[in-house]
């Protein structure tokens, strides 16, 4: 796989948007404190990064697909602490 400047801008700009959400992550399962995060906001994000997803595979994107697996995996970890948090 030949991997040209472009390309390459998009896995960086990836992974800088993917693993900023590593400290929310991080903070979320640690503290199990989901009480300040908007329960719509992270289902509507979560639904749009799958969606971005799928449009990644159709279109053969890769950074596009790896980013918002990632990304995806780590907005439903939240999604799910905030749907299973007890009050």
């Amino acid at each position: 796989m030949q991997l040209d400047w472009a390309q390459a801008l998009g896995f960086v700009a990836a992974a800088l948007t993917t693993f900023a959400f590593i400290p929310q992550v991080m903070y979320c399962w640690k503290t199990r404190d989901t009480r300040s995060i908007s329960l719509g906001m992270y289902a509507c994000f979560c639904l749009g990064v799958l969606l971005w997803l799928v449009y990644g595979l159709l279109v053969q994107q890769w950074p596009v697909v790896v980013a918002n697996a990632v990304t995806l995996l780590l907005a439903s970890s939240i999604l799910y602490l905030k749907l299973n948090q007890k009050s």
